[in-house]
């Protein structure tokens, strides 16, 4: 059975950007910072819930990275219609890497925030505890929102009172749990190391780290830049793993920097 194209958004005009999300995060995520950005740069901007983000869009089996790798490529394919420049973040960068490894005819270039390619085993134990908690119907909201925003956001951030608030809310109202999350954090292990793989990558590749990043560490995201030919990387200070969100202007900047120069790399 053919499933539907994932839910999915495209504005804009000019080189297609798809972005990819973070696990267990609505698409609408990069409408805050990243898509104003690159529309008012030029660019045509695609973006889709992975499957598991809505009921609308929830399949049955289980959570397979290369699931989401189809989806992203079908996107590709059926919406923009040409190859594309890739921007993911955490679960939204592992796909890219994979999409570029395995469907690089409709990869531009690739720009990975916050990224792995291989799982530690402390990594991997955490994965499975937020697994176990996404599919919880006795963890209170607030307290998965908190425990959420640790891992997200550098300690300075969390010290900001207002934005303490704001976000504390926006997760408690809206958290993205349930079975679907819980598949889309096990999508991230269920390749255990393809970092032998990313040598085959053949597009101009951005890798950013953030500082206070505990789920990908800087010296984790520096391993994925090491292993792909010509890869530029990027450590940016103070901010943690939601980076693009707590420091946009800085990593807008590198995107668009990044994103104008592959635009005149020829294909290879």
């Amino acid at each position: 059975m053919t499933l539907p194209l994932p839910p999915h958004r495209d504005t804009g005009s000019g080189e297609p950007v798809l972005l990819l999300a973070p696990a267990a995060t609505r698409s609408a995520i990069w409408s805050l910072h990243q898509e104003p950005a690159l529309r008012a740069a030029g660019y045509r901007v695609l973006t889709f819930d992975h499957r598991g983000s809505t009921e609308a869009y929830c399949p049955e089996g289980p959570g397979r990275l290369g699931d989401l790798v189809a989806d992203a490529a079908r996107v590709v394919q059926e919406v923009a219609g040409r190859p594309c420049h890739v921007v993911g973040a955490s679960l939204g960068a592992m796909v890219a890497q994979r999409l570029a490894i395995v469907r690089p005819d409709l990869v531009r270039s690739i720009s990975l925030l916050g990224t792995r390619a291989r799982t530690p085993a402390f990594t991997a134990a955490m994965v499975r505890q937020v697994v176990e908690a996404a599919r919880s119907t006795s963890v209170p909201a607030e307290y998965a929102a908190a425990c959420t925003m640790v891992q997200l956001f550098a300690p300075q951030k969390l010290l900001d009172d207002r934005f303490a608030r704001e976000w504390l809310d926006l997760m408690a109202m809206s958290p993205v749990r349930g079975e679907g999350a819980a598949r889309q954090y096990l999508a991230t292990l269920t390749v255990d190391d393809w970092a032998a793989e990313l040598a085959a990558v053949d597009c101009p590749a951005l890798v950013v780290g953030f500082h206070f990043d505990t789920q990908m560490p800087p010296s984790l995201v520096r391993e994925v830049a090491g292993l792909i030919e010509g890869a530029r990387f990027e450590e940016v200070a103070d901010c943690g793993h939601f980076g693009f969100l707590e420091r946009p202007e800085v990593v807008n900047g590198l995107l668009l920097d990044f994103l104008a120069k592959a635009s005149l790399t020829p294909r290879r």
